[in-house]
């Protein structure tokens, strides 16, 4: 039986359109269509990089009615083409909510794929943390092409509602395309590796690090030898494909602004995928240093006007705001803007990435999402901007930059009115050489750490 999906919304990245909604939200789509077939499948990175030399997983995924983004690798992308995903829907995280639902639903779920006995061990660790979900039947993934009617038949019998397959990418999303139309349950999805997981034969990441998008990291180091490739040139493999179809996308619009959005696209995802170890490395030396989250948001203002947040490590102790008017007596520079030489807000691993402007560095998330470039005037605070006189407003005309004229030429060392005529001229005079001259401006700027506090 045949009928429209359930609306989700969704976006088109590789011309694949890919849901954008949170968890509960999806899971009820999948499990209200009962009484009509469907399918759903996770894409990843690693996902998007087989796609593109095998037209039968293309052709697998083209079929697919649900497509759950899983991974940052998919963040980035949506991120590069100005988009977003409300969660990140990968498959582990997905299981146990998926699992209730079903249960609450009195739907049974039959589990085939992996290993000799790893699939009867996921659905026994399923029932153990969900007791009134009904379990169909298991059966490992090992079979000939010879066994499919047998496989087909044995699902069928079980009566189950929901079927989930752990062959691998891009066998199971091919295997599901191929015989779903024999298949009687109302849901078929592709789930990968999470029936190693779930039965405990492969160890899952420290909640830490899957909350800090770095499961990839600790999988790597758990099977160096299997998945090395995969993510240390899969990873740069995909930001190249990524990068490409978000520079195609903006070539669709304004000529005059994709070669300098190209640029960042470029720069951005280059240095993110360069210093993902650095990151981390920051990340837990922020963590060991002073108790809060590692990184600082922050609104500021962009260009237009436009209001957004900004992406820092925090350099500060947790309660550095409520404690700013304390400290407005070391203000050391003159004009609109606040800064203080000697700040004792600034932890002692604050001051060391500050000194090398480490800080600023996620500030390349902001970049990939298109509300900041590398190069422009500095990110200007709200009451910054209010405060400002009519000539300053002219900074708003570009996006607010990583690096700029101001911060290679002293950073805070420079007056406010020196800085809102420095990127006046920049906006002026704006070119893609120019940007270039700013870069290579900066490596000297940052080695020296003149004006950085």
């Amino acid at each position: 039986m045949e009928a429209t999906v359930t609306d989700l919304e969704t976006c088109n990245l590789f011309n694949l359109d890919i849901v954008r909604e949170g968890r509960d939200r999806t899971i009820d789509a999948m499990l209200d269509m009962r009484g009509y077939r469907r399918t759903a499948a996770f894409v990843n990175a690693h996902c998007i990089n087989v796609m593109a030399r095998s037209h039968d997983y293309r052709w697998a995924l083209d079929k697919a009615d649900y497509i759950l983004p899983d991974g940052i690798g998919m963040a980035l992308a949506a991120r590069m083409h100005g988009l977003g995903f409300e969660e990140n829907l990968n498959g582990t995280d997905l299981f146990v909510p998926l699992c209730r639902a079903a249960a609450e639903r009195g739907r049974s779920v039959f589990f085939f794929g992996s290993r000799e006995g790893v699939a009867q061990a996921a659905a026994e660790h399923a029932a153990y943390l969900v007791p009134e979900l009904k379990i169909a039947g298991t059966r490992n993934g090992y079979f000939d092409a010879a066994d499919n009617d047998d496989i087909i038949a044995e699902i069928n019998r079980s009566g189950a509602d929901i079927v989930l397959v752990a062959l691998g990418v891009p066998a199971q999303d091919i295997w599901i395309a191929r015989h779903r139309h024999r298949l009687d349950a109302s849901l078929v999805m592709g789930v990968g590796a999470q029936f190693d997981f779930w039965s405990g034969r492969i160890p899952r990441a420290p909640v830490r690090l899957r909350k800090m998008h770095l499961e990839w990291a600790w999988r790597l180091a758990v099977e160096p030898r299997r998945l090395a490739r995969r993510y240390i040139l899969g990873n740069a493999a995909f930001l190249g494909r990524a990068v490409k179809s978000a520079v195609s996308d903006r070539m669709a619009g304004p000529f005059s602004d994709w070669r300098a959005r190209a640029l960042d696209l470029v720069l951005a995802s280059t240095a993110i995928a360069t210093l993902l170890p650095v990151f981390a490395l920051i990340a837990l030396a922020i963590r060991l240093g002073s108790p809060g989250s590692v990184l600082f948001r922050q609104i500021r203002i962009g260009q237009g006007g436009e209001p957004f947040e900004v992406l820092k490590f925090r350099t500060m102790y947790a309660d550095a705001e409520k404690r700013r008017d304390e400290v407005l007596a070391f203000k050391d520079r003159a004009g609109i803007c606040f800064k203080a030489k000697n700040d004792p807000r600034i932890t002692p691993v604050g001051r060391f990435l500050r000194r090398y402007s480490l800080d600023e560095l996620p500030q390349l998330f902001n970049v990939l999402k298109g509300e900041m470039s590398i190069v422009g005037p500095r990110p200007a605070l709200s009451d910054e901007v209010a405060a400002y006189p009519p000539k300053a407003h002219e900074r708003l005309a570009a996006r607010p930059g990583l690096t700029g004229l101001w911060q290679v030429s002293g950073r805070a060392e420079i007056g406010f009115d020196k800085m809102v005529e420095m990127d006046v001229a920049y906006v002026r005079s704006k070119s893609i050489l120019l940007d270039f001259a700013m870069l290579a401006l900066t490596v000297r700027a940052v080695l020296t750490g003149r004006g950085a506090y």
